[in-house]
Order: structure tokens, then sequence, then C-alpha cells
């Protein structure tokens, strides 16, 4: 299901303080994997842009070095274990 359909498949509930969407849990799940996708193509679209200003240079758009940082993320990795 696509986060559009999800958003279509809202069913709605009125109650004495107002009226409120109701949403099957698969169709939230899904709702909320489409909106993560499109904040990841946002994001890549960003940084791509950045780096093509920078003349492809990864150093002069504050790309950081994999050798130089995958240390730190294992470090934080486990803290979050």
């Amino acid at each position: 299901m696509t986060g559009l359909e999800a958003l279509q498949s809202v069913q709605y509930v009125t109650g004495k303080t107002g009226r409120f969407a109701v949403v099957n849990i698969d169709d939230w799940e899904a709702l909320v994997e489409w909106i993560e996708t499109l904040e990841d193509v946002e994001a890549a679209k960003q940084a791509f842009a950045e780096l093509k200003a920078c003349n492809g240079s990864r150093e002069r758009a504050g790309w950081l070095r994999w050798d130089d940082i995958k240390g730190d993320l294992g470090e934080l990795i486990q803290e979050w274990q």
C-alpha cells in the first residue's frame, strides 16, 4: 500500500469533542514509511546539490571520510544496544 492509499483509507468517527481520524495500523505504518522515504529522498537531493555546488569535492562539501569516523560510529552503536 502506498502512503496515498493509506491516507485515502482513513475512516472518521464523530465524538462529543469533535471528529477523529481512524487508521488501520498497517495503513499507518505504510504512511509513516512513505513519509520517511520522502524525507530520505529530499536529504539525498540536498546532499548531491551541495556536492555539485562544490564541483564534486566531498571535502569542500563537508562530507566526512568513512575511515575517519567508522570507529566513532561503532562506539555509538554499542551505546545504543
